[in-house]
């Protein structure tokens, strides 16, 4: 059997939520499990965090079916929300949330005579540009919605953070400012922080906040600080050397032979590579763990296998474990030298790689 698979801990899941809970007293917070809890399992993450999220938020809508079909019976926000009749029918059948980020979607809800009102969100574009209602239709969305028997409750009135993660931008208090002016006015409860929000920004703090990439033990920011000291890694990628050999001075490793021996080496092979979701632009020098001791990347990560360099590192034989990222080599120093965020590479885990849920 292939040695390459990724551990998944739980309980530091658990952890880091809490910890997220903790940050922000005064708020609930949901649960962003979207794209299979960013790599990490959905349904598994979903049972482990449900005895103590009041809610959690996927992305889509088959996301949202997928944890009711799993016997998930917490309210899930959809957070691209939907268009058609038939899936507000549905949403308001099994209890999913809508977040309402364009007029198509509020004039379909508000046409239909639901047996069940639906509980809604009310995405305000203060700034993204990505989704969201303009701000000038605001007040006009929020009271017919608020009015609406198709609608179960006092809406939620949200936004999406742009620049969270980037701690000298300004950017986002004037976000903050936007959405508070319209949350004073109105009366309505607010979503503001995301993990970058949570951690950095205690001014978007509001009535809910969402915690995603945190909760999985990365840091939003490229340089935590103290701000995010105890987040825990969750998973743990792990594969072992399936080769060792001898590599002369002059000689080239990998594909296009881009690395060259400058002097005798020795030179291991790992059985992953970008067919895994392991990054195919992380350059020779990514750091990679052997028998728990760093060695450098070598060569061009190929499909299903990449190069380690061995030489100052003796005793390595086939089969040794190796650590590609986890508990001891952050995921964030791996998307740093591969140029990309540790979202990617955890979001972009192939369907080969079992998850061993711990």
């Amino acid at each position: 059997m292939r040695p390459t698979c990724a551990t998944v801990r739980l309980d530091a899941i658990a952890e880091n939520y809490r910890l997220a809970c903790r940050r922000a007293p005064g708020s609930q917070s949901m649960a962003v499990i979207k794209a299979n809890a960013y790599g990490h399992g959905m349904v598994a993450v979903a049972r482990r965090l449900e005895s103590i999220a009041p809610a959690f938020a996927v992305a889509l809508i088959d996301e949202a079916v997928e944890l009711r079909q799993a016997g998930i019976q917490a309210p899930v926000l959809v957070m691209q929300g939907v268009k058609e009749p038939a899936e507000f029918e549905l949403a308001a059948a099994e209890n999913f949330w809508l977040m309402l980020h364009q007029s198509q979607q509020v004039e379909t809800l508000l046409s239909l005579k639901l047996q069940t009102p639906v509980n809604v969100w009310i995405k305000l574009d203060t700034g993204m540009h990505r989704l969201g209602v303009a701000v000038v239709d605001m007040d006009d969305i929020y009271r017919r919605l608020d009015s609406s028997a198709n609608v179960r409750g006092q809406p939620v009135l949200c936004t999406h953070l742009a620049c969270a993660d980037e701690l000298d931008r300004p950017f986002t208090d004037q976000q903050v400012q936007i959405i508070r002016r319209f949350g004073n006015s109105l009366e309505v409860p607010l979503s503001i922080a995301n993990s970058a929000g949570i951690l950095h920004w205690p001014q978007s703090h509001a009535a809910w906040n969402r915690p995603g990439i945190m909760l999985y033990g990365s840091s939003p920011t490229a340089t935590p600080g103290d701000s995010a000291d105890g987040l825990q890694a969750a998973m743990t990628m792990q594969s072992e050397i399936i080769a060792v050999r001898d590599v002369a001075p002059g000689e080239g490793v990998g594909y296009g032979l881009d690395w060259t021996a400058e002097r005798p080496s020795k030179i291991g092979t790992v059985a992953i590579g970008y067919g895994d979701g392991y990054p195919r632009h992380a350059p020779s020098g990514t750091p990679v763990l052997v028998n728990g001791q760093r060695v450098p990347l070598t060569g061009r990560v190929s499909m299903d296998a990449i190069g380690v360099d061995l030489t100052d590192t003796p005793g390595v034989e086939i089969g040794d474990p190796v650590e590609l990222w986890g508990e001891n080599l952050p995921v964030n120093e791996i998307a740093a030298a591969a140029g990309t965020i540790s979202y990617e590479i955890l979001a972009g885990l192939t369907g080969r790689v079992p998850l061993v849920h711990r």
